[in-house]
């Protein structure tokens, strides 16, 4: 089914039907793209002058600072193109799945053999992806083992490091977009990344939907398992307890380019609005923030749920919003070949 919307999309003839693909692409910009990544940039600068004062895991306030920044970053996480791109800075910040463990073990040895490069930033880039980012911060924060190994100056040091390497990629997407990125997207060209207004407008819908798609196969697949076999352990930040709210923040950023993306057709709009208050219904019934509990029947259902009602926005966006807009959802990272 996953597979088979991307591929229906493609089927749809690329012709232009959206009334004015470039005031699309502009309120993109001016009401969704631009003002979250200022967001980013503004919660991780806190997050960073937090952590220089206060570095220690049990610190309430670098707590709160690490859950506002990464409710920032989960909001521009489908905008997968362009300078979040550039140097897999989105993979800097958040290195996940995680499926080897390499987070983990790359904090380990960072802490276990003191490796100096935290004490500059520029050395501490080239670090592992694995031991930097928001994943990375969690283990420090809130695994059991990590934030009581080594000693309590070094992790102080490796939080420090952390927050500010993840404020300088934050920093770095954002002179990109304000630099010279927004007016790529804005004024293409024969000689640009896009040739055309509707290649532009398609970039938009392809992260839309690529959003969806992670929502649903991942941020839910992954922890739901099978029936026969649930796999709790691998739901995203679940030693934050920040599962179900990830799925939160991303599906009411998604609602949000869902309306920019259907402007002047109040059918549609009406459609998505109905549909995403209904996913968002359904995942207010979820009581366990961490997904623990999708070994319960009960609680399962309730997640599948929610998968049920995001796989069918994604159905619609593909029959109705990819046509309206003359463009079609194409290939995405998340893809396989």
């Amino acid at each position: 089914m996953r597979k088979f919307i991307f591929l229906l999309a493609l089927a749809w003839p690329l012709t232009a039907t959206a009334a004015d693909p470039s005031q699309t692409v502009t309120t993109a910009l001016s009401d969704h793209i631009l003002p979250r990544f200022e967001q980013l940039e503004t919660t991780t600068q806190a997050l960073q002058i937090t952590a220089q004062s206060q570095c220690n895991a049990e610190s309430e306030d670098l707590q709160a600072a690490f859950h506002t920044a990464f409710d920032a970053w989960i909001g521009v996480s489908h905008l997968r193109f362009g300078p979040t791109e550039v140097g897999d800075r989105a993979f800097a910040l958040a290195f996940w799945p995680d499926t080897k463990g390499f987070t983990p073990k790359t904090l380990a040895n960072l802490i276990q053999s003191e490796d100096p490069a935290v004490q500059d930033p520029e050395e501490f880039a080239h670090v592992s992806i694995a031991g930097r980012g928001f994943f990375a911060l969690e283990f420090l924060l809130y695994d059991a083992d990590l934030r009581e190994m080594g000693s309590d100056a070094y992790r102080c040091e490796l939080v420090q490091a952390i927050t500010t390497n993840i404020h300088d990629n934050a920093t770095a997407i954002l002179m990109d977009w304000q630099g010279t990125y927004s007016d790529t997207l804005q004024n293409p060209s024969e000689t640009s990344i896009y040739r055309n207004e509707d290649e532009a407008v398609q970039e938009l819908f392809k992260a839309f939907n690529a959003g969806l798609q992670f929502t649903s196969d991942t941020r839910l697949g992954r922890p739901l398992g099978t029936f026969d076999r649930p796999l709790p352990a691998r739901a995203e930040a679940r030693r934050s307890e920040r599962s179900r709210r990830h799925i939160e923040v991303s599906l009411t950023a998604l609602q949000e380019l869902a309306a920019i993306l259907a402007d002047g057709n109040p059918s549609l709009q009406q459609k998505f609005t109905e549909a995403f208050e209904t996913s968002h219904a359904r995942l207010t019934k979820v009581n366990d923030p961490s997904f623990a509990s999708v070994t319960s029947v009960q609680d399962r259902f309730l997640l599948e749920l929610v998968q049920q009602s995001i796989d069918h926005i994604r159905e619609f966006s593909a029959t109705e919003l990819g046509p309206k807009l003359g463009v079609a959802a194409g290939f995405n990272s998340l893809d396989g070949d």
